[in-house]
């Protein structure tokens, strides 16, 4: 399987349309996010095989662009990339015939490149949240709207989470295709991920209730609470919140995709 050769990255996240972050820690935290074609030719494998391991969640993406088309083109960690292709146990990965139950999931149409990168980007919208409710919100940006409409149901704790939702990282004009697209990628699609957002969002809107009255606060812009529309599917289900890559499962609804 291959949760056995990955080696799991701490959870960082991306700046807008794939400028560089903090994409790996310590002596990477300045390396270049190459798109595929680079990565590939970093690793020494075809921009073919890369795509495919960053589908099945072995190489995750730290960033992305995407374009009036609302084609999407992936970004990575150089540095966790040498890493990867470094490590002996990945040989079979890289070179030869890849294993049949890797090719069945991709068969099955597995894509889990926007999964973990939303993964890796709430690890970076919590670390920068200041205080309890920044935290819900961070959650509750990744959840379909009616999601957390049925979970939050007092009206003060609806305004509390909208006044710390963050946008997607999207530099495209609001209702522009570059902007919808990062819309959809920001959001939560399986399952057991909404589920996972769901549980987590639940237990920071408790908490930050326990922490007591929160004092004035200074407006900011910020997004509203979007309506659902035909992207944003209810599902049901309780469990942790995601952490690292994420391997398996149904496969994730994709936008069209350069790398």
């Amino acid at each position: 399987m291959p949760g056995q050769h990955t080696r799991t990255p701490e959870a960082t996240g991306g700046r807008p349309h794939g400028a560089p972050g903090d994409a790996g820690g310590g002596r990477h935290r300045t390396a270049p996010a190459p798109g595929a074609a680079e990565g590939a030719a970093l690793m020494g494998v075809s921009k073919i095989r890369f795509t495919r391991l960053a589908r099945l969640g072995l190489l995750v993406p730290v960033a992305f662009r995407s374009d009036r088309y609302r084609a999407v083109a992936w970004l990575y960690p150089a540095g966790e990339l040498t890493l990867f292709a470094s490590d002996d146990g990945n040989a079979p990965l890289l070179r030869g015939r890849m294993p049949e139950t890797l090719r069945g999931q991709l068969d099955t149409g597995l894509d889990l490149r926007p999964r973990n990168w939303r993964a890796r980007h709430l690890g970076l919208l919590l670390r920068r949240a200041d205080g309890p409710w920044a935290r819900a919100g961070a959650v509750a940006s990744l959840l379909p709207p009616a999601h957390v409409a049925q979970l939050v149901t007092d009206s003060r704790d609806r305004s509390r989470l909208t006044e710390h939702l963050v946008p997607p990282p999207s530099r495209g004009t609001p209702g522009s295709p570059a902007s919808r697209s990062a819309e959809n990628l920001m959001t939560a699609r399986d399952p057991d991920e909404i589920a996972r957002l769901r549980s987590e969002l639940a237990r920071l809107v408790h908490e930050a209730r326990e922490a007591g009255p929160i004092g004035p606060r200074t407006p900011r812009p910020g997004p509203r609470l979007r309506g659902p529309g035909p992207d944003h599917r209810m599902a049901a289900g309780t469990a942790g919140p995601p952490r690292g890559p994420l391997r398996g499962g149904r496969p994730a609804r994709r936008c069209r995709a350069n790398g």
